[in-house]
């Protein structure tokens, strides 16, 4: 047994600081016994009178596995102010535990101490009402044995540094994406998760192949990839990449224990066991220990990622790693996966694991009494205290869950109409996982962009890349949210300035990613590079967001991750209605750093730049006419193609060569576009120091080969890791504002920190500097 019950301290992982507003604060922690929690906030400097309050008891996942996203209100509408510092506490019910007691088990040697101050608590601000101080931290895609230091623990410096300030610290952390990866799972991980599930719930799940069913413990790990593929359907491994889902998570109590994992160091052992005592082939042997070594790098720093979560309001959305790879990408893998029974099995698992762990505290007014959320917490509960076994009590899970429904004829998931474009068909009480959250001056509407997706109709169009939003996603998601923020400030209620947009996806790629996935799409390879999901690949999406977005917004700022290195993108936007600015501001890994991203980092992504393109839309296809351009002649004649609406067209120069060149031109001068915009890539600035020290990263290991010691120190050099466009290294970033309302200096910024390859210890920062002006439309010729 790699614990007894008596070690551990009550609390297991958390406490997470949740969805934090003027009127309502919410923390979710997990715990091994049950308890009714109260969470009181205070003033920090009083903290004697608490401004809001509010009990709940734990939700009983196992034996001793017990979880709460308790919410604190006032009953006498007080409300909590920007520029002010507040502190909050718990309070475990009969237990009788402090929070510090809590937090530690007894005669602990090192005490947890989440907080910055003397008196022991954690603290957060409120987004201040001017956004001049309003400061956001954004990142995605982190994974424990993934390439690279861990960049979580970097965000708890930046509280640090400016603790004791309102203004100066984070407000907000934004997680886009892939806060797990249950799809690609080192094999030590899984061991540890089946053990501890077994500890924890005090059962096992029966998983159900085609062939038997087995217990979660019975699927070893590292031999997991051929059940993945073609028991559940997964694409995880897909092509000729069996080795990423080796160990894919299965079960309901894998996917909550990975969750455990990724936040706190209470369930990780002291040591885990070398690859001699697990594998038998000397291969599997080695893999087991490098392994070992990568998780040991990512553990060692939970302590300061745990205080981090416990001090920031932290918000996050689903990507496809937090369910499988490539999850819901198209007709294609909705078919393969959700017609298997063991698919839809493993996916109600991490639909179930998300919204317990993450969906809860993003949206806990969904939780509350009568509300959906409450019907799912308790139809887990009554699952549960079956070992699984009560069926009834599944299938209510699965609505709630917004599994899709089956169709009883082909055994295939049941779709529906959405305006000309199909749906995954759900039962209307499931949860929304996209929501709202506004603060003094600014708005954050975050995008649902896996569940909601539009997909094309017609057996040949299963592969083709989808609507990353549906007409009705479109109104949800985006629509209602602008809408109800225009009513709020005509209303005088407040005076919202600022618009964000979190994207899980990226609205804008490389023009390299672009160009491998279109020649993947071309020879029906959509499988292993994501091919669909970014909004570009599908043209009336695209439009339809920028359309929506420029139409109602002179600025917005979107915040993607996804992608493995950090940019700025900047989107000027004009139609006959009103001129806008987009910018796109991505940052990702925070811990899986590839090769091809530290390639990109360098200047050698100077040898091929981003370059600025143009591009023009209509609502309807304007008429067209054809011209070639031959040594002598010159030929014309109607354009014939059928265009879809809307109509979206590149704005290119003459293309062909010295003998023969042709170009598209409107038929009719006064065929305008309805709206043109320009996508332009930002240079980052030059990195600058800082004073922090990360003595727990290591140091990078050169080799005794002479010339592969002077290569390796040749490519760590800072003047060539001193790139001009993307941070490929593993980075977080911070959001601020530069924000006059009597001038024209609206610009936002974007401070990515990373650490240097040749000296690991030590940040840097790379400055992206935005404007937030819109610029003169351009002239508009007929050439297309």
């Amino acid at each position: 047994m790699l614990f007894s019950l008596e070690e551990l301290p009550l609390i297991l992982t958390g406490p997470l600081l949740r969805r934090t507003e003027p009127d309502a604060v919410t923390v979710w922690l997990a715990l091994k016994a049950a308890r009714q929690v109260t969470l009181r906030v205070y003033r920090a400097e009083e903290r004697m009178t608490a401004c809001l309050a509010g009990t709940r008891s734990t939700v009983r996942l196992g034996e001793h596995f017990h979880i709460v996203a308790v919410t604190a209100t006032s009953e006498v509408d007080a409300r909590l102010e920007p520029g002010q510092l507040y502190a909050y506490d718990l309070d475990f019910g009969e237990g009788g535990e402090s929070l510090n007691e809590a937090l530690n088990s007894t005669g602990c040697d090192a005490p947890l101490n989440l907080s910055y101050f003397e008196h022991g608590l954690p603290t957060f601000a409120l987004p201040p009402d001017d956004l001049n101080h309003l400061k956001i931290v954004h990142g995605s895609c982190r994974k424990p044995h993934g390439g690279g230091a861990d960049m979580l623990p970097l965000m708890d410096n930046a509280i640090a540094q400016a603790a004791d300030f309102p203004n100066e610290r984070p407000h907000q952390l934004f997680l886009t994406g892939d806060q797990i990866y249950s799809d690609d799972v080192a094999d030590p991980l899984l061991w540890l998760a089946s053990e501890l599930e077994v500890f924890l719930l005090g059962w096992e799940e029966d998983l159900l192949l085609p062939d038997d069913s087995y217990k979660p413990r019975e699927l070893k790990p590292g031999q997991r990839s051929s059940i993945a593929e073609e028991c559940a359907g997964f694409t995880a491994g897909l092509p000729n990449q069996a080795h990423l889902a080796k160990s894919h998570l299965f079960a309901w109590g894998e996917y909550c224990i990975a969750y455990l994992l990724c936040w706190s160091s209470v369930l990780w052992p002291d040591k885990l066991p070398s690859g001699k005592e697990m594998c038998q082939e000397k291969k599997q042997v080695r893999q087991w220990d490098r392994e070992v070594d990568a998780i040991a790098n990512f553990t060692r720093s939970l302590g300061q990622v745990r205080r981090l979560l416990a001090n920031i309001p932290t918000y996050t959305i689903c990507d496809d790693h937090d369910v499988s790879d490539d999850w819901y990408l198209n007709r294609e893998w909705c078919d393969r996966v959700l017609g298997k029974s063991f698919g839809r099995q493993v996916l109600q698992n991490a639909l179930l694991g998300y919204a317990l762990f993450q969906g809860w505290g993003n949206t806990p007014k969904q939780f509350f009494a009568g509300q959906p959320g409450e019907k799912l917490l308790e139809a887990v509960e009554t699952w549960s205290a079956s070992r699984g076994k009560d069926k009834a009590a599944w299938r209510e899970i699965g609505k709630y869950l917004g599994l899709p429904l089956t169709n009883p004829q082909t055994g295939l998931p049941q779709y529906r109409l959405d305006g000309d474009v199909l749906i995954l068909d759900r039962d209307d009480r499931a949860l929304d996982w996209h929501y709202t959250i506004r603060g003094f001056k600014h708005e954050a509407i975050v995008i649902d962009t896996r569940t909601w997706r539009g997909y094309p109709q017609g057996e040949k169009e299963k592969k083709t890349p989808p609507m990353l939003l549906s007409p009705t996603g479109f109104k949800q998601q985006l629509e209602a949210p602008l809408e109800e923020t225009e009513a709020i400030n005509q209303s005088q209620q407040a005076e919202i300035e600022a618009t964000l947009v979190i994207l899980p996806t990226n609205l804008v790629t490389m023009c390299f990613v672009d160009w491998v996935q279109r020649f993947d799409l071309s020879r029906d390879r959509v499988f292993g590079n994501d091919v669909g999901d970014s909004w570009n690949f599908n043209e009336n999406a695209f439009s339809q967001f920028l359309v929506r977005l420029g139409q109602r917004r002179d600025r917005a700022i979107i915040l993607s991750g996804d992608i493995h290195y950090s940019c700025a993108v900047r989107l000027c936007y004009w139609s006959r209605e009103r001129d806008s600015v987009l910018v796109q501001l991505t940052s990702s890994a925070l811990k899986n750093s590839e090769w091809s991203t530290r390639v990109i980092h360098t200047k050698l992504k100077s040898l091929c730049p981003e370059r600025t393109v143009r591009w023009a839309g209509w609502k309807t296809p304007p008429p067209l006419r054809e011209i070639a351009i031959l040594p002598g002649q010159i030929k014309q004649w109607n354009d014939r193609t059928r265009h879809s609406s809307p109509f979206l067209r590149q704005l290119h120069r003459d293309r062909g060569n010295e003998q023969l060149s042709w170009k598209l031109i409107l038929k009719d001068p006064k065929d305008r576009p309805d709206w043109r915009y320009r996508i332009q890539w930002l240079e980052r600035g030059k990195a600058q120091l800082l004073p922090w020290h990360t003595p727990r990263n290591q140091h990078p290991k050169l080799s005794e080969n002479f010339l592969i010691k002077l290569l390796l120190k040749l490519w760590r050099n800072r003047w060539l890791q001193e790139g001009s466009e993307v941070v490929g290294r593993n980075n977080f970033s911070l959001v601020t504002f530069q924000w006059s309302p009597q001038n024209s200096t609206k610009a936002v910024i974007q401070e990515t920190y990373w650490f240097l390859p040749d000296n690991p210890t030590r940040t840097v920062t790379s400055r992206y500097f935005v404007s937030l002006e819109p610029d003169k439309a351009p002239p508009f010729t007929r050439e297309l």
